[in-house]
């Protein structure tokens, strides 16, 4: 496996290895030693997935009193996904990191608690599965603004067109007025 750090250091991409023939493909998207060893923990305690069509847009997610990791994958279609550094005492506080994942690429994204996460999905649909750190916990759930001027997410979306949000996502709030970690 080959790891990619992205520009928030804490933030990695993770290149498994693919074995193709005339069937199809074969790759590992779990190893607990080998992860562990990149640099990703092993104590995951969720799997989640979900389905979107073009221009969904899912995040800025993250937990206040349990904050999650992630390891997500895109399984079909591809989507842009984006990571915000919401530590406080982060010399990176406030920066964005975006990165296009998809099922041809096999990409897998660490997203680290103290990170908030969310993608847009550029293609018809896409399949995105993500291992967690820590439960779900939607009391503890908070959602930052995806268009907050201060964040300023070059989100690929054609010009004209507005995503497609849940009521919760469009309510999201600004970094500036966010609840987020010490």
């Amino acid at each position: 496996m080959k790891v990619e750090v992205s520009p928030l250091p804490e933030v990695l991409l993770l290149h498994p290895r693919v074995f193709e023939d005339p069937r199809g493909y074969f790759l590992e998207t779990w190893q607990r030693d080998r992860y562990r060893d990149a640099g990703v923990p092993v104590n995951f305690v969720q799997d989640n997935e979900s389905a979107s069509v073009r221009h969904t847009l899912r995040g800025l997610h993250y937990q206040l009193a349990s904050p999650q990791g992630k390891l997500v994958r895109v399984i079909d279609g591809e989507v842009f996904d984006v990571t915000v550094d919401i530590r406080r005492s982060s010399a990176r506080f406030g920066r964005w990191s975006g990165v296009t994942l998809s099922g041809s690429n096999r990409i897998q994204l660490w997203v680290p608690p103290g990170f908030a996460h969310g993608f847009l999905v550029l293609s018809a649909r896409a399949v995105v599965a993500y291992k967690c750190t820590a439960y779900y916990a939607p009391a503890d759930e908070r959602i930052l603004l995806w268009n907050d001027p201060a964040l300023a997410i070059d989100w690929p979306l054609p010009a004209g067109v507005r995503p497609v949000l849940s009521p919760r996502d469009a309510a999201g709030t600004t970094l500036a007025t966010a609840e987020i970690l010490p």
